[in-house]
């Protein structure tokens, strides 16, 4: 069991701290190289940055978005995702591992506020599962993943909130903690891979959205050709983009309006 326990928290920990951190690194160039090809095809330049931060810090800290839709749901999601982000790296036995491991530390959040923490990340996780198997819209879109990123993520919380707080007998605390560290192992292992990924991708979403998602130029006339409206020209002059000149045949059906 020792043995074990040593793979998880030495090599296998190094091997999935590595994975993680290069694997998110590379979703974030391959989008930012998107994003900037994107930019580059485009005609149509002009991007609203000024909203895509604002928006982009809107999601970030989503607190006036709780109570738009489904605000229970939306404030035990909040809850989850906080506690996912403070316990892990701000747990004092945490950072006293980096410390004898790699010579760095940081502040850590008191205990009592720590326990706290992880017993509402392990609830709010359960009322996710719940929320999505009750809430019949959440169920038909819900894959496998959606309930079981809850469970593994509930996993190291919970077998940690054991280790800490219960007495066991030494076998049990053993196999609680193997469970522990395997589990985090797998958790980091993942995410490059998974949808959890939005941990990084997240940040750039808006602004992927506001380059990418343009209609070319004429679009608009040639969806209203397609469903019976080409005598209602949707052409609008930009000048300012370089775009071509309004079609002749425009002009005539905007002066026959007239």
């Amino acid at each position: 069991m020792e043995a074990w326990l040593e793979f998880g928290r030495g090599p296998l920990f190094r091997l999935a701290l590595a994975l993680m951190l290069l694997g998110l690194l590379r979703l974030v160039l391959l989008d930012i190289v998107s994003l900037a090809e994107a930019l580059r095809r485009s005609q149509d330049r002009i991007v609203a940055w000024n909203q895509v931060w604002k928006t982009t810090f809107s999601w970030l800290f989503p607190v006036g978005r709780l109570w738009k839709m489904r605000p229970v749901y939306s404030a035990v999601s909040f809850v989850f995702h906080a506690g996912l982000l403070l316990v892990p790296p701000f747990l004092a036995a945490h950072i006293l591992l980096w410390k004898r491991g790699a010579g760095v530390a940081w502040p850590a959040l008191p205990q009592s506020a720590a326990n706290w923490l992880t017993v509402a990340t392990v609830v709010a996780a359960a009322g996710l599962i719940i929320g999505r198997i009750a809430h019949r819209g959440s169920r038909s879109l819900s894959r496998f993943q959606d309930y079981a990123w809850p469970v593994l993520l509930a996993l190291p919380f919970i077998s940690g909130y054991i280790c800490t707080n219960v007495a066991t007998a030494p076998r049990v605390y053993q196999w609680l903690m193997l469970i522990h560290v395997l589990s985090a192992d797998v958790i980091m292992i993942a995410i490059p891979f998974t949808k959890i990924a939005h941990c990084a991708l997240m940040p750039l979403s808006q602004a992927v959205t506001a380059v990418a998602w343009k209609f070319p130029a004429g679009a608009g006339d040639r969806v209203a050709a397609t469903l019976g409206f080409g005598d209602r020209p949707t052409w609008v002059e930009k000048p300012r983009l370089g775009l071509p000149e309004r079609p002749a045949e425009c002009q005539k059906s905007e002066v026959a309006a007239q």
